[in-house]
Formats: C-alpha cells, structure tokens, sequence
C-alpha cells in the first residue's frame, strides 16, 4: 500500500478555537476534500471509494482503499460529531465530513497535524473586539490565518511552522521545534 505524503502548507487550514484578552488560540486541520484529493493522486480516484453507517446514532464513515483492479478494498472506518449548529441542518453535514477526515486519519492522511505546537497569537497581532451581554465579557476576532510555511524531519513530525494573518497579511506566529 502507498504511503500518503505529508500535507502541502495550502491543503491546511487555521481555525480560531479560543480568543481572549491576551490573544488567541489556533489550531490545525484538514478539509474532507484535501483527503479526497490525496486518495486521487495517491491511489487512483478508480481505487477507493468511502461508505457511511450510523451505529447506536453515531454516524461512521469508512474509506476502502485498493491496491489494484483485481485486488480487494481494505477498509478504515471512524466516528465523526455533529458540528455546525445552523437552522439549515447542517449538523449532520458536519457529522459526514468529520467521520470522513477522521477515517482519512486512520490511512494516515494528515496525522502529521497531531504533531503541531500549541499555536497562541498575542493580542497585539490581532483585531479583537469584545462583546458584553449581561455582564458577561466575551473576546472574539474576524482575524483569518493561513499556514505560510511548515516544515517535517523524515518521522512525519513537524519540525517548524509559520502562520499569517490574511487580513493584515502579516506573520503573526513562527515556530521551531527545539526552540523555548
């Protein structure tokens, strides 16, 4: 069986998970079409195919992958969540794509992002506003940030990585593993 190379800087995405006064908190990820785009080039769009199943309500995606026409599919399957609360029901939308990226993880499509650093943006490379209801404070951002280089050794880990911030088209985080 091939192996699935490493994911380019443009196949990740940056999402904002946490904002505070003090800056935010980024993470990795992949999107269900830079897997599908990776099993095209690596495998064949002819050899792999996915199925999905629900199980006790959770929604299970499998990804069969082939080594040749006569060859049988092997299959990797994982759980995905609800995501996207919207009134366009979306959810289970979200649920399909995550138990695809998830069943992409297990053929090993992307599982280099487990080995990303903890990425915090101080506050002084970002736009936050802050909103009060009810005497409560709450920080957010508009800020969008994309990988702008990224770097592996030869075990798949990454090994040093840069973030932009697109609006201000600005660096804003810069990492090497080894570094304090």
């Amino acid at each position: 069986m091939q192996r699935f190379r490493v994911l380019h800087e443009s196949e990740i995405e940056c999402r904002v998970k946490q904002v505070a006064e003090r800056g935010a908190v980024i993470l990795l990820y992949k999107t269900a079409r830079t897997d599908m785009d990776l099993l095209d080039e690596t495998v064949g769009a002819e050899n792999w195919q996915c199925d999905y199943k629900e199980i006790k309500g959770n929604l299970y995606c499998g990804i069969g992958v082939r080594t040749g026409e006569d060859k049988p599919y092997v299959w990797k399957w994982d759980c995905g969540i609800e995501s996207r609360e919207d009134e366009d029901g979306n959810q289970k939308k979200g649920e399909a794509s995550d138990s695809f990226k998830r069943a992409g993880f297990k053929w090993g499509i992307g599982r280099e992002l487990y080995t990303a650093p903890f990425i915090w943006i101080p506050a002084d490379k970002l736009h936050l506003e802050k909103r009060e209801r009810q005497g409560k404070v709450k920080w957010f951002t508009r800020d969008t940030f994309c990988v702008e280089k990224i770097a592996y050794d030869d075990t798949r880990r990454i090994t040093g990585l840069a973030l932009r911030n697109e609006k201000t088209n600005k660096r804003v985080f810069v990492w090497e593993r080894g570094q304090a």
